[in-house]
């Protein structure tokens, strides 16, 4: 119960005390003043509502809640508009993250494909060695990287140009669109280079007969 007694007036107004409370109040009236203004309040309220309802009203509310069908559908939590950008924006950035980092990885293994090309066509010491079967040439380095330059058609929808390097095992040295390609194994002197056309992403042995040749 509150110390100070007047926390109770409006209260014991409404008649919300309980017995110990009423009792403990009701010690305090003969000395206030402010329970009677509160009273005279909690009387005028009955008078605030306006006429009386139409004597069948309760039947008739009843009557319609009877004839309304039991709908009970459990909802599950929504999320906020907020929470349901904040996951979208958290989603694409972390696609564009994806996104930019394969580009960028594509990118540098590119950027590093062609530094290596250039450094064996500016060799001086280099053989550049002339291809049968198309205009074109082979340039190998001392070290044994090549770089197969050639004039061909773009391949069909779906196929690929693959280079192979026979020692004389045939082993597969890149795929390409036609023009030029760093072979992605070496060349040692004697070494036969080719080209097949094959199915898009290369294969693990030719399966065509060769468009071009150069003996290294």
């Amino acid at each position: 119960m509150p110390d100070d007694l007047h926390e109770l007036s409006a209260l014991y107004a409404l008649d919300l005390l309980d017995a110990d409370e009423r009792a403990r109040f009701e010690e305090h009236l003969a000395e206030c003043t402010e329970l009677e203004g509160l009273q005279d309040a909690a009387t005028a309220l009955a008078f605030v509502a306006g006429p009386p309802p139409p004597a069948d009203l309760r039947s008739r509310i009843l009557a319609r809640a009877r004839a309304e069908p039991s709908n009970v559908v459990p909802l599950r939590p929504r999320r906020s508009v907020a929470t349901s950008a904040a996951v979208a924006i958290a989603v694409a950035a972390s696609a564009a993250a994806v996104g930019l980092g394969i580009w960028a990885a594509t990118l540098h293994h590119s950027l590093a494909t062609e530094r290596s090309a250039t450094s064996v066509l500016r060799d001086p010491l280099a053989r550049h060695i002339a291809v049968n079967g198309t205009p074109g040439q082979l340039v190998v380095a001392p070290s044994g990287d090549a770089v197969l330059s050639v004039s061909l058609p773009s391949p069909p929808k779906g196929s690929t140009y693959e280079a192979w390097v026979a020692t004389p095992t045939v082993q597969p040295a890149g795929v390409f669109k036609g023009g030029l390609v760093k072979l992605s194994r070496e060349v040692p002197p004697g070494a036969l280079v080719m080209v097949t056309l094959e199915r898009s992403g290369g294969v693990a042995a030719p399966t065509q007969q060769p468009l071009l040749r150069a003996r290294a």
